[in-house]
Order: C-alpha cells, then sequence, then structure tokens
C-alpha cells in the first residue's frame, strides 16, 4: 500500500505509523526521520537541508522532494509505503504524485486523522515537553490549517477519514478496517 498520513501535529500520526507500517509491511518514512539520517550521515542533501536548519530556515520543498524521491527508491518501498510529513502542501502533493507516475505507480489512499484541537493541546501538554506550552501548540496547528489541511480538498475522493481519538489500538483498527485489512 502506497498512503500518505495526514493530521495536525498531535494526532498521534507517528504512533499509527510504526503499527501500520508493521502490519501492512511497509515502510514508515517520516521526513524528520530523512532530515536526520540524511544530516547525521553527511550525505550532499543533508549538508544542503542542515545548511538551512542552521540559519533557522526552512528546508526549501525541492531539498525535500529529493531526500523522498531518494528514500522511495530504496527495495524496502518498492511494494509501498506509508509518507509521514510530505507533502505539506499541494505544491509537495503535485511533486508527489509526478515522482509516483515516473515510477508507473500512485497513491493508494490518503489517510486523514481528525482529531478535536483542544485533545490535541491536552495531549501534547501532556507529553511535558518544553517546546510545548498551549500557545506554540496553537500556533503549529495555525500553521496545520494554514499551509496543511488544502491537502484535504487536493486529494478529495483518496480521502480515507480516520478518527483519531480514543486509545492507541481503537485508532488502528478504525485504520486497518478502513483500508479493509
Amino acid at each position: 500500500m502506497r498512503l500518505v498520513l495526514l493530521g495536525p501535529p498531535g494526532a498521534g500520526k507517528g504512533t499509527q505509523a510504526a503499527i501500520l507500517s508493521e502490519k501492512l509491511g511497509v515502510p514508515h518514512i517520516s521526513t524528520g526521520d530523512l532530515f536526520r539520517a540524511n544530516i547525521g550521515e553527511g550525505t550532499p542533501l543533508g549538508v544542503e537541508a542542515k545548511s538551512y536548519i542552521d540559519a533557522g530556515k526552512l528546508v526549501p520543498t525541492d531539498v525535500t522532494a529529493r531526500m523522498v524521491e531518494s528514500r522511495l527508491a530504496e527495495d524496502d518501498a518498492a511494494n509501498g509505503f506509508l509518507l509521514d510529513g510530505f507533502p505539506r502542501t499541494v505544491e509537495q502533493a503535485d511533486i508527489l504524485t509526478e515522482l509516483l507516475e515516473k515510477k508507473g505507480t500512485a497513491l493508494d489512499g490518503v489517510l486523514n486523522f481528525n482529531i478535536d484541537e483542544d485533545v490535541v493541546v491536552q495531549r501534547m501538554l501532556a507529553r511535558g515537553r518544553a517546546d510545548d506550552n498551549e500557545e506554540t501548540i496553537r500556533t503549529r496547528l495555525q500553521v496545520y490549517r494554514d499551509e496543511t489541511k488544502p491537502l484535504i480538498d487536493h486529494y478529495g475522493d483518496q480521502i480515507i477519514s480516520i478518527d483519531a481519538e480514543g486509545e492507541v489500538e481503537e485508532v488502528n483498527q478504525r485504520a486497518m478496517d478502513k483500508l479493509g485489512k
């Protein structure tokens, strides 16, 4: 299965991706992990990404897209993947479509993890991370609404809506049911 995971920060995408990856037998590809791996290994893309990060800037779409393209070319992604953190914008979604078309394939769906924003705030505050205060969390949610939510309209009937409130196992079962697994 070739899936994109969408949902606001704190919706549990990473947790669900790890479980789904194991159950579906496809890699969980997180852009955060890709950045860390490329930077840690000192790859040319990692060096380029690090220069932006060190300057306090966002890594440009083309750098991120090249990392994703390189990762999708690896053997373990031949039969599918779960993409988490890419695409974040409609521009990136178009790039992903082109990358997949070059490989003669397409997405099987886009899992959208829906959750009430107040629940997200409570979840993230409960994690106790230093950078998780209510103002920061609400700012991140606003960035998500502004930049990522348009993807829901973009993907239209490819969206598979998942209720992300409740216990991890419940949410995972809902996702597996919707995927027909």
